[in-house]
Parts: C-alpha cells; sequence; structure tokens
C-alpha cells in the first residue's frame, strides 16, 4: 500500500464528525451506530442533497430501506452528480418504479433452500446465509428481498440444522458464508460457526463473502484476523464496483486479510453509469491487483426488484472483455458471468476467440484480431482412465454436458435432475 498513492479519506468534513476521534472514527461499532438511516439524517449530514433527489429517496424508501456507514458517505464526490459511491449508496426515484422483469428471488435461493438460511444447488458446495444485517444497503442488492427487511442474524438452531445438513452430506466439501454481511457479527460468533464448519471432515475450504472492506473497513481488525486464520483454508470474497472505493483504509483492510494468509478475492457487479466503461473496469482491476485483491467475477446485474435502473446490456459486458483480454495482466481478468434466474447458476460469457474448427484444425482469433491455426492431435484414444478415480463410481459426472461427453451411445439427459431429486424433502415436506 505504501508504494501507492491512494486516497485518504478526510473524515472531518462530514458535518457530524467535526467533533470524532480517530479512536471514534475507526471502531465499527462507532460506525454501525452513526449509520445513515432516513431521510432526515441524510438531509442532516448530506446538505448537498437537492430536492428532486430528496423527492427520489423518499419515493424508494416506501419500499426499501436505507443504511449508509458514515466511512462510506465520506467517499461520495459532492461536486460529480453521478458519483459512483453516491449512485450505490443514495436511493433513487427508479427504485420504486416497477419492471415488468423484475423478481422477488431471480436465482431461487429460497427454491433451493432445504432447511432455513441454506442453499444447495452446485453437488459440492452450498450458500449458508447467517445474517439478514447489512451495514450499507447497497441500492443494487440482488437480496433486498431479505436483506433490511428485518433486522436480525440467524438463530443458532436455523444454523444449526444448517450445519447437521452439511454434515449427512457427504458431498459437500465448500461452504459461502453470507447474507447480509457475516462480518457484522460479533467475533464470538463468527469463531463458533467457523468452528462448528471446520469439524466436519469432508469440508475443505470456507468462503466469506463481505463488502466490509469496502463500505466499512475498520471491521477488519488484527482479532477478527487471528480468527479466520485458525480455520484454514479461508477465503474472503469482497465486492468492489468502482476505483473510488479504494482509499487507504480499504486498502489496509484487505492487506490485513492477506498478510494473514487468508486471501481475498472481488466479485464486482456491472453497474449503468458506475463501472460499464471499459477504462473504469481495467483501472478497477489494476487497483485492485495492486493490494492483493484478485478479481474474480464480473456480474451481470440480476433481475431483482427495484434495481432495472442498475442493468445493462449483456453486450455491455462482452465488450469490457475484449477491452481487458491483451491489456491488462491475465491475472487481472475476472470472469463475466451472468447468474441464471430461475437458479440455473453461474453462466460464464466471454468474446468468442474460436473461429472455426475442424477435426484436424482450430481457427483463433487473439485480441488484436489476428488469426492463427492450432493442428489437433491425430490421436483418437481415450484420454480418461489414467487415475485411479476414472474408474470410481463415486467420483463419475452425473449430470450436464459432461456426462454427455463421456458416454458411450446416445444419452438423454433430463435437466437438473440430480438438484430436483436432491430437493424433493424440504423440512419434512414434500416439495412440488
Amino acid at each position: 500500500m505504501g508504494r501507492f498513492n491512494f486516497r485518504k479519506v478526510d473524515y472531518k468534513k462530514l458535518s457530524f464528525c467535526a467533533n470524532v476521534t480517530d479512536e471514534e472514527w475507526y471502531d465499527w461499532h462507532w460506525q454501525l451506530k452513526n449509520s445513515i438511516h432516513d431521510i432526515d439524517t441524510l438531509k442532516a449530514v448530506f446538505p448537498s442533497l437537492t430536492a428532486v433527489e430528496e423527492e427520489g429517496v423518499r419515493a424508494a424508501l416506501k419500499k426499501f430501506r436505507i443504511s449508509i456507514t458514515p466511512y462510506y458517505l465520506s467517499l461520495i464526490d459532492t461536486k460529480n452528480p453521478n458519483c459512483p459511491i453516491k449512485l450505490q449508496a443514495i436511493p433513487r426515484m427508479q427504485e420504486a418504479l416497477p419492471d415488468p422483469h423484475d423478481l422477488d428471488d431471480p436465482l431461487h435461493e429460497d427454491v433451493d433452500s432445504p432447511v432455513p438460511g441454506l442453499t444447495h444447488r452446485y453437488p459440492d458446495r452450498v450458500l449458508l446465509l447467517v445474517t439478514q444485517i447489512c451495514s450499507m444497503y447497497c441500492r443494487h442488492c440482488t437480496r433486498r428481498r431479505l436483506v433490511g427487511d428485518v433486522d436480525h442474524h440467524s438463530s443458532m438452531k436455523d444454523i444449526d440444522r444448517a450445519v447437521e445438513y452439511i454434515r449427512a452430506h457427504k458431498e459437500v466439501r465448500d461452504v459461502i458464508i453470507s447474507g447480509g454481511d457475516p462480518l457484522l457479527l460479533s467475533d464470538d460468533a463468527i469463531d463458533k460457526i467457523l468452528g462448528k464448519l471446520a469439524a466436519i471432515d469432508h469440508v475443505e475450504m470456507i468462503r466469506i463473502g463481505s463488502r466490509t472492506p469496502v463500505v466499512m473497513p475498520m471491521r477488519i481488525t488484527e482479532k477478527l484476523c487471528s480468527i479466520l486464520k485458525k480455520y484454514q483454508p479461508v477465503y474472503l470474497n469482497t465486492h468492489f464496483n468502482s476505483p473510488a472505493e479504494i482509499t487507504q483504509d480499504s486498502a489496509r483492510a484487505c492487506e490485513m486479510l492477506v498478510d494473514n494468509g487468508i486471501p481475498v478475492n472481488n466479485q464486482s457487479v456491472l453497474l449503468k453509469d458506475i463501472n460499464d466503461c471499459p477504462h473504469v473496469m481495467k483501472h478497477l482491476v489494476q487497483d485492485l491487483m495492486k493490494i492483493r485483491v484478485r478479481p474474480y467475477y464480473i456480474y451481470q446485474c440480476d433481475l431483482s426488484v427495484g434495481i432495472s435502473h442498475f442493468r445493462t446490456p449483456v453486450a455491455r459486458g462482452i465488450q469490457i472483455m475484449e477491452s481487458l483480454r491483451g491489456h491488462t495482466s491475465g491475472m487481472a481478468l475476472p470472469t463475466f458471468v451472468v447468474d441464471a434466474p430461475g437458479g440455473g447458476g453461474k453462466i460464464p460469457l466471454m468474446p468468442n476467440y474460436m473461429v472455426s474448427m475442424s477435426g484436424e484444425k482450430v481457427i483463433l482469433r487473439n485480441f488484436e484480431g489476428n488469426l492463427c491455426g492450432y493442428s489437433q492431435p491425430f490421436d483418437r484414444g481415450d484420454y480418461c482412465g489414467k487415475h485411479p478415480e476414472c474408474s470410481d463410481g463415486k467420483y463419475q459426472v452425473h449430470d450436464g454436458p459432461a456426462l454427455m461427453m463421456n458416454a458411450d451411445g446416445p444419452i438423454t439427459l433430463q435437466v437438473n435432475s440430480q438438484r430436483s431429486e436432491r430437493l424433493k424433502v424440504i423440512n419434512g415436506k414434500s416439495k412440488k
């Protein structure tokens, strides 16, 4: 961080922080206690709010709640009406306008839930929701049907039911902890949950999804890092959308995690007027690499209610990926994905670099548009069978195109057959 000139946050510019001490400002409990939750407080601490913007906030708050940490509020450029921080934090009139494509649960997380708070969609991993609270309610949140609706953490009883489900399903090797923001739980609660999961032999890794490094970086403390470090391998996926979010404080938070052996990945959402520009996205991924955060995904904005004004054409994401390939380090290239409506999972999209293919040769193009031919091997033998797991039924592919590729003779595949079978019984009742 010392080599790079990330901006230093000037919190004293906030009127209500004139007498705040550094000790208070860098206490995440103080940040939560002083977060903005209503229009009157927002007007008092953010006097540059125009009458039109105030009208939009009031309309949006009839349907959705607001929460902005003082830290994130301090990042807003009041001279820029299209400040990317402002657009993510302060509601607009468009949130209150219905869109025919909006869905309450576009990713079918509730449908794919065998026990409360747990989603089991992919064969080897589950999503565990441990809270409905976030330090900031992002205006583009895909889970707004839950987050900010009622402020509460999941009960330990529900978490224990989820843990028992995971223990009973030995195919689950990867647990993603999310919410809300799981890092809003106390250190003791995080320690307890991680301990329960790490005690399951077949759980090989734990991932935590948290935006606190971006919106409340003071939550990343040495004590928290020491807890995460106990249960390696633990990964943290965070959510920077704009280069303006990378400050000395957010860089410090990410580097503290990495220094303690916690790899940090970033999942951006493609957002209109915020990062739907090849140059903005290039600066973002390059700045992330400077603070040792790996750009992991760029998500096409979901079909959640009230966020249609953030959505861009899928073609914009392809254009951005085209502009990144060959123009920045390969390590800095995220994967552009659409999280398919209806619980179809993440579908990667990329520019088409394969122009044509025959049995003998593949014609490819590079990022400059130049064509090249790659000769395919004449060996038509079976490439499988060189590993003991190839002949072990426990490790065979049971669904998807990979099954069809490995099958002898014609095969008809029932889509999602395994997932449907797994979810027949939910909460002891047959699911129709």
